[in-house]
């Protein structure tokens, strides 16, 4: 496949440490007020005392978002006009060719039933949905997003992208079926209002800001919103927020989390979010997908290529470009020669002034480009020994002099056939341009999902986000253990089957009851002041216990079970105040009464 690249040294993506609540210079914190009914101006008051900075006022969720000193958390919490304090926590940044991800989820088989590469008159394409993105920005100059409808975004500078995850985001989402660089899900279709909450720098951004920016896409008119990004600790107030926007009929969809183990991300860990784990080229669970009972759908996540707002690597035989990674620390440059079949460059070879072609494997990059240099090459090319590219690194600065990048296995495997021919290896430090990139990650798999949702409620715009939702799980593809289960959900997402599954009558209604909350009780488990609470629920659901009263802050039970325990280390003699609140699969809610139980 022509055109292939990926910027190395970025971990977009990928959602990072968990965090607990976050302490900043000079000792403050930054945390949600959630006042009671009818006491915000004295919460904001009670803040303005306390020398707290407001970010955001959430009139609807009683809750102010602000940084304040941490010293005044305590007194704050115990007036009895504050019904919740709890962290505000982080929220990070959690890869024309058709990319295999957009016939993977059987996007043109929607669009382009008869495969003469055209949107076929009156098929699907995702028009007349908005959809919001919340991420870095994006790069809207870019060749491939051409006729693209941008509504606009926030803050000014929505429409750059120096971190390069959103723009990269937005064309698998949105590409457009041009000719150029690749296509999207949605052939430029959607129209796209992109909230900009991570900085030039990368750095993570905060829950409150997550639900102001979601609150921004709902305004202007997105009936989805795809969020790339999570953190690792749960918010009641986030929660309540993602329950607001679901209840108003919007689709938001997350990444479930790159740890590669089970613990959760949010605000995929809602149950009102649509949790995405991502999968291979050979549909099987990428190995950094996070795997938890929340994980609702899989969908491609693994060098998966899209736009970038950077110039790429490439590298030019005979008059046919193939983009490629620039390998971490080898020199930038342009270098051209005869090609030359280096094998897997072991050894040195006589290679002088040739244009070197190594197959990856045996020994480390470093040591494969120190004997392409070695043997009078002018660049080394290393392509994958497995399917797709691959991002390397040569381990450190001045390693060597000539450039070096990374090609898929498919380019290496074509360009065997082409020694003697002259090549020319371009890899030169990027400028904004137009480019393209192969990233890994679930954030890569979660606009996959964003753009089908998009595609099939086109085809159905008559239909309830719930009746979506249920859709694209009772027409996933399933993987893994029969069934619903922790690494792929309901399976890998499927466009057509899902357009199908509605077209032939399929109920599409989506479960509206909520579970019902019985037999919540407490009980001391031992004598160091532990104790338990349980519950059961009448269906499956995830739940949270929230104590307003002998202690504050939230505790999630996310197995999808029936019959919940949740244990405690408390003080003994302490009255203890507490509710609980389940959601089932489909994300409708339920909350129990308040409790009290004395340990």
């Amino acid at each position: 496949m022509k055109i292939s690249s990926h910027l190395h040294r970025l971990c977009l993506g990928f959602v990072a440490v968990l965090f607990t609540v976050v302490v900043q210079a000079e000792d403050n914190s930054r945390v949600y007020v959630v006042f009671k009914a009818g006491q915000k101006a004295v919460a904001k008051a009670l803040v303005q005392q306390a020398a707290g900075r407001i970010h955001h006022e959430f009139d609807e969720l009683r809750a102010i978002a602000t940084t304040l000193p941490t010293q005044a958390l305590d007194g704050l919490s115990r007036n009895p006009n504050i019904e919740l304090i709890e962290e505000d926590p982080p929220r990070f940044m959690l890869g024309q060719a058709v990319p295999y991800g957009i016939d993977m989820v059987q996007a043109r088989d929607v669009w382009d039933p008869d495969g003469n590469g055209v949107a076929d008159g009156g098929a699907p394409t995702g028009a007349g949905i908005k959809v919001g993105v919340i991420d870095s920005g994006v790069y809207t100059g870019h060749e491939d997003f051409a006729g693209v409808t941008f509504l606009g975004g926030y803050p000014a500078n929505w429409s750059t992208d120096l971190c390069h995850h959103g723009t990269h985001v937005v064309g698998t989402i949105a590409a457009a079926n041009n000719g150029l660089g690749v296509v999207g899900v949605t052939p430029g279709a959607v129209s796209i209002y992109m909230v900009k909450v991570f900085g030039d720098d990368c750095s993570w951004t905060y829950s409150s800001d997550l639900v102001n920016a979601a609150q921004r896409c709902q305004s202007a008119g997105a009936k989805i919103i795809s969020m790339s990004l999570g953190g690792g600790a749960p918010s009641t107030t986030e929660d309540a927020g993602f329950q607001n926007l679901y209840n108003a009929g919007i689709l938001s969809i997350a990444a479930a989390g790159n740890g590669g183990n089970t613990t959760v991300s949010y605000p995929a860990g809602y149950a009102s979010v649509i949790s995405v784990a991502a999968v291979d080229q050979t549909q099987a669970v990428a190995s950094f997908s996070q795997k938890n009972a929340d994980v609702e759908l899989a969908a491609p996540g693994v060098g998966v290529l899209s736009t970038v707002p950077y110039t790429t690597d490439k590298v030019t035989v005979a008059g046919s470009a193939y983009l490629a990674n620039h390998l971490e620390y080898a020199a930038y440059g342009s270098a051209a020669g005869q090609l030359v079949d280096g094998g897997k460059a072991t050894t040195v070879g006589s290679w002088s002034g040739k244009v070197v072609l190594v197959e990856r494997g045996d020994i480390t990059f470093l040591e494969k480009v120190q004997n392409v240099q070695a043997g009078g090459g002018v660049a080394a090319v290393i392509y994958n020994n497995a399917p797709g590219n691959f991002s390397g690194t040569l381990g450190g600065a001045n390693s060597t002099t000539i450039p070096a990048i990374s090609l898929s296995r498919e380019d290496g495997l074509i360009l065997l056939g082409k020694p003697g021919l002259d090549a020319a290896v371009d890899a030169n430090l990027p400028v904004v341009g137009n480019g393209y990139a192969f990233f890994d990650g679930t954030s890569m798999a979660t606009p996959h999902v964003s753009a089908v949702a998009a595609l099939v409620w086109s085809a159905f715009p008559g239909k309830s986000h719930a009746q979506i939702r249920d859709a694209l799980q009772k027409s996933a593809k399933d993987l893994g253990t029969a069934g619903r289960d922790t690494s792929y959900g309901y399976g890998l997402v499927q466009a057509k089957a899902a357009v199908d599954f509605l077209a032939s009558g399929g109920s599409g209604g989506g479960d509206t009851t909520p579970p019902s909350i019985s037999n919540v009780k407490g009980a001391k488990t031992g004598k160091s002041g532990t104790f338990s609470i349980s519950w059961t629920t009448d269906e499956a659901s995830t739940s949270v216990v929230t104590f307003t009263g002998g202690a504050t802050g939230t505790y999630t039970d996310s197995a999808l079970v029936t019959s919940h325990s949740m244990s405690f280390r408390g003080k003994n003699g302490v009255l203890y105040t507490f509710y609980v609140r389940s959601a089932d699969a489909a994300g409708n809610t339920a909350t129990s009464a308040s409790y009290t139980f004395k340990n």
